[in-house]
């Protein structure tokens, strides 16, 4: 199974995380302070979206990489251009969210 062995993917995916992390850790201390729903529920949507956009990239890699991986066991040279389809990919795709 792939994993996340390029360092530049892992990095973006964990910054992508801490970011999160840090947006969850700002709500906790809005419900602390007694602030209202609407800001709240508003930054639990961006948090929200945070994450659902680390899960597209982080499957997006795992694809990436299961694909290479099968490419390269059956003996086929891994297209050039196959990170460009992943990206394309993954532009097509956030438009659905």
């Amino acid at each position: 199974m792939a994993a996340l062995d390029d360092d530049k993917s892992r990095t973006e995916i964990l910054n992508r995380l801490k970011r999160a992390e840090g947006q969850l850790r700002g709500i906790q201390r809005m419900i602390e302070a007694g602030e209202g729903c609407l800001p709240i529920a508003t930054q639990m949507a961006a948090v929200r979206k945070a994450l659902d956009s680390t899960y597209m990239r982080m499957t997006l890699c795992f694809m990436e990489k299961q694909l290479e991986e099968t490419l390269t066991q059956q003996g086929q040279a891994v297209p050039a251009q196959l990170g460009d389809v992943i990206q394309e990919m993954e532009s097509l795709l956030s438009k659905i969210r």
